[in-house]
């Protein structure tokens, strides 16, 4: 039995939601998600499909939006998005169990429906219609669908094929994927292949997918390693993984990260500073899932590129969550990596190799009890933030005049809760 796919998305989620709150039709309203207290240059996070149909690409800065255009602008509220799409997922559970929904980001979910077909006595085509017409009539957002008989196969109809279906919905299996796509171009529409990976590929005198499922492997092996398999399985509409695959992979290492486009230039000092913040909060995350690290990764960008990024990873002596030893192992890479003499914008900080914090060795140069203590005011802090709000308490360097904590800590995924 052929396995069937869907992957649903929510066309235009972030203004549709907008749209929906205020009364408005998306398809017919002019609307940009933005915060303009970032100025000209800031991003728009969505538009709605009104202004899409007037040439307008979305994620555009705001200034490159026509002046001849009138919109309506909507602040950023992540926490109204997030809302949506745990009912939106809510409604996928009425049909799928959660074992065969993979949330693919905050708008897309990837569901296996061949199970459940027999059970609706329905094709992929007909269940796919029906989940997308309950959540235009419950929540009032539109959807998009491709179905596939792989998960790559699906994405690809969804990318591709949808857009130019007026049911909103495209399908492909491996024949008609040969048929109406090998010699699609651009490349880039495929998934998991960019800018700079289809600029190699062009190299190697490829310029669609039949291109790549004919070429003599060898020389993709040479030019892409071991991820040429997965351009090879592609080319040819193959794809093995599952979605019980992805939730029954167990990663060999893990890491948490946290980075930032800060909102101007900083010098040297300033920056400095948001390293120390960075590591405060990230630290703290640690003591909070019980882990440590052995391994600091750094990364400082430059403005507008005038030098190549600095930073560079360091192994530590032993595994640990605190943040005075943290810091310091921070600080000293900071002063021995970065440009003195270049305005900064870009910082991100990362703890490799975690393991859980019970493993942690014990270190005969360092007082258990100014340890246990430093542990124990961390925690404490921690809970005081989960009671009360993550700016409930906070250290002399967050009220500093170019600190961002404060900021930050208002923020979802580097916007605007609310």
């Amino acid at each position: 039995m052929n396995k069937v796919y869907l992957v649903i998305d929510l066309k235009s989620f972030y203004a549709s939601v907008e749209c929906v709150e205020r009364g408005l039709d998306p398809f017919n309203t002019n609307l940009v998600v933005a915060d303009p207290s970032r100025g000209k240059g800031g991003i728009c996070l969505a538009i709605t499909p009104a202004m899409k149909m007037l040439g307008i690409k979305n994620r555009c800065r705001i200034y490159e939006i026509p002046s001849n255009v009138k919109y309506i602008t909507a602040l950023p509220r992540m926490n109204k998005y997030i809302e949506y799409s745990a009912n939106i997922y809510a409604i996928y559970l009425k049909y799928i169990a959660k074992e065969d929904i993979y949330p693919y980001s905050i708008d897309e979910c990837f569901l296996d429906v061949t199970n459940y077909l027999n059970t609706y006595n329905m094709n992929g085509m007909q269940l796919a219609k029906k989940i997308m017409k309950d959540v235009f009539d419950t929540l009032g957002i539109t959807a998009t669908c491709g179905i596939g008989t792989n998960m790559y196969l699906a994405k690809v109809a969804l990318d591709i094929m949808s857009k130019h279906s007026p049911t909103n919905i495209g399908w492909l299996n491996e024949e008609r994927y040969k048929k109406e796509l090998w010699h699609y171009k651009p490349l880039t529409d495929f998934w998991q292949i960019g800018v700079g990976i289809e600029r190699r590929l062009n190299k190697l005198g490829l310029h669609d997918m039949y291109d790549i499922a004919h070429c003599n492997e060898k020389k993709l092996y040479k030019e892409f390693g071991i991820n040429a398999e997965f351009l090879i399985d592609h080319s040819k509409g193959i794809e093995p993984c599952t979605i019980k695959d992805i939730k029954d992979y167990k990663p060999k290492s893990n890491s948490i990260s946290n980075s930032q486009i800060l909102f101007k230039d900083y010098n040297y000092d300033d920056a400095k500073l948001i390293v120390k913040e960075m590591v405060e909060l990230l630290s703290q995350q640690l003591v909070q899932k019980n882990l440590a690290t052995d391994c600091i990764k750094l990364y400082i960008g430059y403005s507008k590129d005038i030098r190549k990024a600095t930073g560079g990873t360091r192994r530590l002596h032993d595994f640990t969550n605190q943040y005075s030893k943290l810091v310091f192992e921070f600080l000293k890479l900071y002063e021995q990596t970065t440009d003195k003499d270049n305005p900064i914008r870009r910082v991100g900080i990362s703890f490799e190799r975690l393991q859980q914090d019970e493993n942690e060795q014990l270190n005969l140069f360092e007082s258990i009890e100014s340890k246990d203590k430093e542990k124990r005011l961390e925690k404490t802090i921690i809970e005081l933030k989960a009671k009360m709000g993550k700016n409930a308490i906070l250290k002399g360097m967050n009220l500093e005049e170019n600190a961002t904590t404060i900021i930050r800590n208002k923020l979802i995924g580097g916007h605007n809760g609310y």
